[in-house]
């Protein structure tokens, strides 16, 4: 038997550490030889991770029989992407164990809590994208600037402006700024548009 050890965190400033020493424990506990898949600074939601992907196409290789991973959050955050990889690894005949929420899908009860659980995961993604909208909502509406400081301060537009009004390309108004074009193009049409 060959197991699939799975862990993820979504930023490069957190750490898989308590995840691969919950599962290598595991795998420690059975026995059994393991292959570990670790995604570093990967987000859940996204389908097509690199250690994800070759966990998979191990699988269809047939070279694991289960894939085990602490959360299903860990594995994906929606139910729809859950639910597929879950019929995929079933298709191929491949095991899926949650450590820290008790599922094996080689069981009833385990895929029973396996739905329950998928909804659940994306239900808290969608409360942390609510989370998350209403605060920058909030933040704006009390005046303050969301996102990246702008590249060009005011005098420095105003340089780039007056530049432009001389005939210089954009270009030299960027050698000049020591910013790239593109970065003056899109400061002159953002004050285009105000």
């Amino acid at each position: 038997m060959t197991i699939a050890l799975y862990g993820r965190c979504s930023t490069r400033d957190q750490s898989t550490r308590h995840q691969i020493d919950s599962l290598r424990a595991y795998a420690s506990a059975k026995g059994v030889e393991a292959i570990e898949f670790i995604d570093e600074g990967q987000s859940g939601v996204k389908d097509s991770r690199p250690a994800l992907n070759e966990l998979l196409r191990a699988a269809r290789r047939g070279e694991i029989d289960t894939v085990v991973c602490t959360k299903l959050d860990r594995l994906a955050r929606s139910t729809r992407h859950l639910c597929a990889l879950s019929e995929e690894f079933e298709a191929l005949g491949v095991a899926l164990v949650i450590l820290d929420q008790a599922i094996d899908t080689k069981t009833p009860t385990g895929k029973l809590l396996f739905g329950v659980l998928a909804a659940i995961a994306e239900f808290e993604r969608d409360l942390i994208v609510d989370r998350v909208r209403s605060g920058m909502a909030a933040a704006r509406k009390s005046g303050k600037r969301i996102g990246r400081p702008p590249a060009l301060d005011a005098s420095a537009r105003d340089r780039a402006r007056h530049m432009r009004d001389e005939g210089a390309s954009l270009r030299a108004i960027g050698k000049a700024l020591n910013v790239s074009h593109a970065t003056v193009r899109s400061c002159l049409a953002a004050e285009a548009n105000v």
